[in-house]
């Protein structure tokens, strides 16, 4: 798994027991070559569309990934032969599911890595739930519903580049991306300071909230759609918030009020779901600042990391993208037509043999 901000490679190896339980076996992060992260953020925000990019990059990131299986085999004692799939959700570089036609692009090229490695691949695992009509996202709601006992109900918060939920009830799942996560935050932060992430919010902490900016912001109509909804860096991005600073604000004031933005927009999704516990994960729930201003607008909500669920918070999308890979060569469904909005239950996924 690299998410939206392209800040790590994360990979997991997981044996998933007949009896539904999940065993971590090792987990690997790779920082990101910061020589693919400038394209990459490029061809996310529409600053470029340079076709040969987006070919290069595709060639070079199943390289990295392939580097990353490489090392986290060797954590192991594991044999390669013993793997039955290398599940790669890929790089999202657009997610464009409103558009007529709607499309999503992932790249990092399964053949490749399937040939570098040796073993099976599972890929493209978003296109074809785009094809029945859904949003392709989120897609882990499906693979939540696997880790709350039938008669109880839970909410999940993915902080990420971008920021989504899944809410869990009575065995039935809804979600939806609420806005920006982190992805706003690293793009201002690494325009004035040359840094990829305000580490646990120190800078954003050193402003002031701009409450004329914040509402400008919310008045975005995606805030205010109705589910099923899915969004990307292709709308938030910096020309975004450059056409909302009316003023000159100081840049740590900006930070803090983005930090405002994503806080306000996952705890308002959270409270209105009725869930009564909430379980994080994603890069966001390192920064503490912003994690303390979410806890603060869900007041006694209950709060707590997905471990306590047996999950990593730092490697659950790349375990819910195995699970994805494993429903993919059982023949089972992946999506949640309910979270989606798709006209059905996809089989998710394109096997690429070894």
């Amino acid at each position: 798994m690299s998410g939206t901000s392209a800040d790590a490679i994360d990979a997991v190896m997981t044996r998933f027991k007949g009896d539904g339980a999940i065993e971590t076996i090792a987990s690997h992060s790779k920082a990101m070559p910061e020589g693919l992260k400038a394209p990459i953020f490029a061809l996310q925000s529409g600053a470029s569309r340079d076709i040969y990019d987006v070919c290069r990059l595709d060639a070079e990131l199943a390289q990295h990934y392939a580097a990353s299986v490489d090392s986290l085999i060797a954590k192991t004692s594991v044999a390669r032969t013993d793997i039955a799939a290398i599940g790669n959700h890929g790089q999202t570089l657009l997610h464009r599911p409103d558009d007529n036609p709607a499309f999503t692009l992932q790249i990092g090229d399964n053949h490749r890595l399937a040939e570098l490695t040796g073993i099976t691949v599972v890929g493209d695992f978003r296109r074809r739930d785009i094809a029945a009509g859904g949003q392709a996202a989120p897609l882990i709601p499906a693979f939540h519903k696997t880790l709350v006992a039938p008669k109880e109900s839970a909410a999940f918060l993915n902080i990420g580049g971008i920021a989504n939920i899944s809410c869990i009830k009575q065995g039935e799942a809804s979600g939806f991306d609420t806005g920006p996560g982190n992805t706003l935050m690293d793009a201002w932060i690494r325009r004035h300071k040359g840094l990829d992430f305000d580490r646990s919010g120190a800078w954003a902490r050193a402003g002031s909230l701009d409450e004329k900016l914040l509402k400008a912001m919310l008045a975005d109509p995606y805030f205010h759609r109705a589910a099923p909804k899915s969004t990307g860096q292709d709308h938030f991005n910096l020309a975004w918030l450059s056409a909302l600073l009316t003023d000159s604000p100081a840049p740590e004031d900006v930070q803090r009020t983005l930090l405002e933005l994503t806080a306000v927009t996952a705890s308002t999704a959270l409270r209105q779901s009725g869930s009564q516990s909430v379980f994080t994960f994603g890069g966001g729930r390192h920064n503490d600042f912003l994690m303390a201003r979410i806890q603060d607008l869900l007041g006694g909500l209950s709060v707590s990391p997905t471990s306590k669920l047996g999950v990593d918070p730092d490697f659950m999308e790349a375990t819910a993208f195995a699970w994805l890979a494993k429903q993919c060569l059982d023949g089972k469904p992946g999506n949640d037509p309910a979270v989606t909005g798709a006209r059905g239950e996809r089989v998710l996924g394109v096997v690429f043999p070894a």
